[in-house]
C-alpha cells in the first residue's frame, strides 16, 4: 500500500481519498480552508459536498501543507481550477524532486492558455505530473457506484504507478500518453455541459440535447487536433464520455448552473445559486481565446461566451447556432462522381 496525499478537499478530493483509504492506503487530505478542515476532522463527513459518506478513520485531515507534501509516494492536486496555481506556489518548495503528482481537476487558466498540469509543472518544476480524468462525478465515486477513468502520463511506467494505486473493483483506470488530449476533453467539456444545461432550462427536449453533445464533440476534437491531440482520446472516456455525463447529469455543477441561466438567471446569480466553483465559466474565455490562436471554428463556446460575459440571452444564441450559415457535417467527406 501507498502513503497518498490529497491538496484540496472539496468533493471530488474527498471522494477519492475515501476510495483510497478504503483500499488500505495511508491516506492524508488537506484544506486550506480551516472550517473544512474542523468539519471533517470533528464530523468524519463533508456535510456541504457529501453529505452522508463518511471519512474512514485511518484518514489524516490536516491544514498543515508540509506534512501533506513530505514523504508522499503521490501527491493528488484536487484543488478547484481557480486555485491550483497559487497552491502549486505554496507547495513547491516542501515538494522533492522527482515527486509523483496527479492533477485530478479540470480546467485552463484564462491569463496564460495554460492547462493544469502545465501550471504545476512550471511552479512544481522538479514534480513528475500527470493527469487523471473521465465520467467520474464526485457523488457517485464517494459510495461505490462503478467508473471508468483514465490517466495521462509522460511515461508508462509512472501511468502504471497511479493506475495500480487507483484501480479496484469498482474503479477501472485506463492509461494513455495523450495527456494533451485527455486535459482538453475535461476542460472543453464543462463548457460545452453549460450549454446543455441552459438548453434544458429552456424546455428544449431530447433532439436538442442528443444535437449539442454532437456538435460539442466535433468542436473539442477540431481543438484538440489542433493541439496536438489524438481524435481517439476525444472520442474516448475523456472526450466523449466525460462530456455525456457532465452533458446530462444533476451531480453536474456546470449543468446546473446552465440549467438556471436557461430558466432566466443571470450568470452571476446561477453561480451563487449553484454554490460551487463552475469551472466552465473559468475556462470558457480561455478555450475562446484558444479557437481564436489556433484558427479553429467552435460557434456553440463564442455563443455560451456570449451568455455568461457579454448579456446575451439563451434563446438568442440558441438561434444563432440554427441559423448559421448551411454547412456539411463533415466538409472533408467527398461526394462521389
Amino acid at each position: 500500500m501507498s502513503k497518498v496525499s490529497f491538496l484540496g478537499a472539496g468533493s471530488w478530493g474527498t471522494a477519492l481519498s475515501i476510495m483510497l483509504a478504503k483500499q488500505g492506503h495511508e491516506v492524508t487530505l488537506w484544506s486550506k480552508v480551516e472550517a473544512e478542515v474542523t468539519m471533517l476532522q470533528e464530523n468524519r463527513e463533508h456535510k456541504n459536498r457529501l453529505p452522508g459518506v463518511k471519512l474512514p478513520d485511518s484518514i489524516v485531515v490536516t491544514n498543515d501543507l508540509e506534512a501533506a507534501c513530505t514523504g508522499m509516494e503521490l501527491i493528488v492536486f484536487s484543488v478547484a481550477s481557480p486555485f491550483v496555481r497559487s497552491v502549486a506556489q505554496e507547495a513547491c518548495s516542501l515538494i522533492p524532486e522527482g515527486q509523483k503528482i496527479v492533477n485530478v481537476a479540470k480546467g485552463i487558466e484564462e491569463s496564460s492558455l495554460d492547462t493544469l498540469r502545465d501550471i504545476l509543472m512550471e511552479e512544481i518544476p522538479q514534480a513528475d505530473v500527470s493527469v487523471l480524468s473521465g465520467p467520474s462525478h464526485a457523488e457517485e465515486v464517494a459510495i461505490g457506484m462503478p467508473t471508468t477513468v483514465v490517466v495521462g502520463a509522460t511515461s508508462k511506467e509512472t501511468a502504471v504507478f497511479i493506475q495500480e494505486i487507483f484501480m479496484n473493483e469498482r474503479f477501472r483506470v485506463y492509461t494513455s500518453p495523450d495527456i494533451i488530449g485527455i486535459e482538453l476533453g475535461g476542460s472543453v467539456k464543462n463548457v460545452i455541459a453549460l450549454a446543455a444545461g441552459a438548453c434544458d432550462g429552456l424546455g428544449y427536449g431530447d433532439n436538442t440535447k442528443a444535437a449539442l453533445i454532437t456538435r460539442g464533440i466535433a468542436e473539442i476534437s477540431r481543438l484538440g487536433v489542433a493541439m496536438g491531440a489524438k481524435v481517439e482520446t476525444l472520442a474516448g472516456l475523456s472526450g466523449i464520455g466525460d462530456l455525456i455525463v457532465t452533458c446530462t447529469s444533476k451531480h453536474s455543477r456546470n449543468y446546473n448552473a446552465g440549467y438556471l441561466i436557461g430558466q432566466g438567471y443571470t450568470a452571476d446569480a446561477a453561480l451563487k445559486e449553484v454554490k460551487q466553483v463552475v469551472e466552465g465559466v473559468y475556462s470558457a474565455k480561455a478555450v475562446r481565446k484558444l479557437a481564436a490562436k489556433y484558427q479553429v471554428s467552435m460557434p456553440i463556446v463564442e455563443e455560451i461566451c456570449s451568455v455568461l460575459f457579454e448579456g446575451a440571452s439563451a434563446s438568442e444564441a440558441v438561434k444563432r447556432l440554427l441559423t448559421r450559415e448551411r454547412r456539411a457535417e463533415y466538409p472533408d467527406i467527398s461526394w462521389e462522381d
